[in-house]
């Protein structure tokens, strides 16, 4: 009976997760798919504890309580321009997790291998299940624990990289160890040979030995990624958190495991994928850690950046007809959304055409801008992606970046030796005239320099986001 219940509990689970997911690919229905997953998750969490094999109920629910309690208070206290970091960090948790269970379960299938059959009939739990398998059983159950580890170790190293570029806690420059791909493939072919090793005895040693390379591979991988590719890094690294997870799942045999692992692992690559093509990189080269850097001196850049005041932009903004506004980074940081929203309610109020530009991979984040722009309240129909709106800037009056940089840098079509070189980017410098809002004059992020900033129909309206926006609206009723 609780086994029955535990399974139609997963099933039904699993369909909220799915509906989830689905709900999550619009703006208007993603509110009520959080709530999907909120709902599918709580559900799945007490067919656990209820379901067969459950015990030690007190340091459960503890650990539930203490674990509620710190993600209350974390996502009371990160901001969303540390979104990106935090879900970092969340990856990172996974693949720990993955790499905890893979040893214990190795520790489990020794102390069951030991037992003679009366006390294995005593077994409960995962030991139980351990106990029923036969040879070909056990030896799956090892190449599962064996690959779990390994991708858990990947994600963890990689994600705790990626927290730490995202924070500027490192740097954001692509760096690799001399060897560069070659260390990679010997800790790769060396988590081949330990496999065979560990399929053979079954020992603890081949396990750990394909840990600590699993462990560098995932340091290495991400440390040669550049800034500029960090959003596509972080969605790859939700993949492998997926993957872990699905990992974990047939390890421990828990179907839901395995299908909500597969989605995350599914989806995560899809979105790498469809990132991948939006910025003209190689898909293959994501997985390997080998795109973000220069292939030559990138070109020299000439010409001076001109500033202009509030007063110039609101004059401009009034005789244009035609506005498009690239928000970045920047105005995340700024936590200049809402000013951002006010100007666009004040300028269409006076019959203006304003519509807003997102690049792909605007921000850190997948989706970064656009869950700011709906938070102001910024109207979903006038939100365009990239694809919708290049054809049109040779007809705008007026192009607005707030903060961005790469994304709306025409050295990734003119400078072959750029890092960012053959990316897609909005082609705002074909507007009649660009307000670039930038605190100053640096290159942002990734370390890379923009042509645009010095173009004869660009004006650089230095400061803070917020506070020139604040600026800016004074002078426009």
């Amino acid at each position: 009976m609780e086994f029955g219940f535990t399974t139609a509990a997963y099933v039904v689970s699993a369909v909220l997760f799915i509906l989830s997911l689905g709900g999550l690919s619009g703006q208007e229905s993603a509110k009520r798919a959080v709530w999907y997953g909120i709902a599918g998750m709580a559900l799945a969490v007490f067919a656990t504890l209820i379901g067969p094999g459950s015990g030690l109920w007190l340091l459960s629910l503890i650990l539930i309580a203490a674990g509620g309690f710190i993600g209350w208070q974390v996502a009371n206290k990160v901001e969303m321009t540390e979104m990106p970091q935090l879900v970092a960090a969340m990856h990172s948790l996974v693949g720990l997790a993955a790499v905890f269970v893979g040893f214990v379960a190795h520790v489990e299938m020794g102390r069951v291998a030991g037992m003679d059959d009366t006390a294995k009939k005593a077994l409960e739990g995962f030991a139980a299940l351990i106990a029923k398998k036969d040879g070909v059983e056990i030896a799956i159950l090892k190449v599962e624990v064996f690959l779990g580890v390994f991708i858990g170790a990947v994600t963890f190293t990689g994600s705790v990289i990626a927290y730490l570029k995202l924070a500027g806690k490192v740097t954001s420059k692509a760096e690799k160890l001399p060897g560069g791909h070659a260390l990679n493939a010997g800790a790769a072919v060396l988590s081949v040979i330990c496999l065979f090793w560990y399929m053979g005895n079954g020992g603890l040693l081949p396990l750990a030995l394909m840990t600590a390379a699993a462990l560098f591979i995932g340091y290495h991988l991400i440390m040669g990624i550049g800034g500029a590719d960090m959003p596509v890094v972080v969605s790859m690294l939700n993949s492998y958190s997926g993957w872990a997870a699905a990992a974990i799942g047939f390890s421990l045999g828990n179907d839901l495991l395995i299908v909500v692992g597969a989605l995350v692992g599914s989806s995560g690559a899809i979105l790498s994928y469809i990132m991948c093509k939006a910025m003209n990189r190689s898909f293959v080269s994501v997985i390997l850690g080998g795109f973000g850097g220069t292939t030559g001196p990138a070109m020299e850049v000439e010409g001076e950046q001109v500033a202009i005041d509030a007063d110039g932009v609101a004059q401009s903004l009034e005789e244009a007809d035609s506005i498009v506004i690239i928000p970045g980074y920047g105005m995340a940081v700024a936590q200049a959304q809402q000013n951002v929203a006010e100007l666009t309610r004040r300028l269409r109020a006076k019959g203006k055409e304003v519509r807003f530009a997102i690049h792909p991979v605007a921000g850190r984040l997948p989706g970064h801008m656009n869950v700011l722009l709906a938070e102001a309240k910024v109207p979903y129909d006038i939100v365009m992606e990239m694809d919708e709106i290049n054809d049109d800037f040779p007809e705008t009056d007026v192009a607005i970046v707030i903060g961005s940089n790469d994304i709306v840098n025409p050295a990734a079509q003119e400078d072959p030796n750029s890092p960012i070189a053959g990316m897609p980017v909005l082609e705002c410098w074909k507007a009649k005239q660009v307000f670039v809002s930038k605190r100053g004059q640096g290159t942002g992020y990734s370390g890379i320099e923009n042509p645009l900033f010095f173009k004869d129909n660009t004006r650089m309206f230095y400061g803070d986001a917020k506070a020139s926006l604040d600026d800016l609206l004074t002078k426009i009723s």
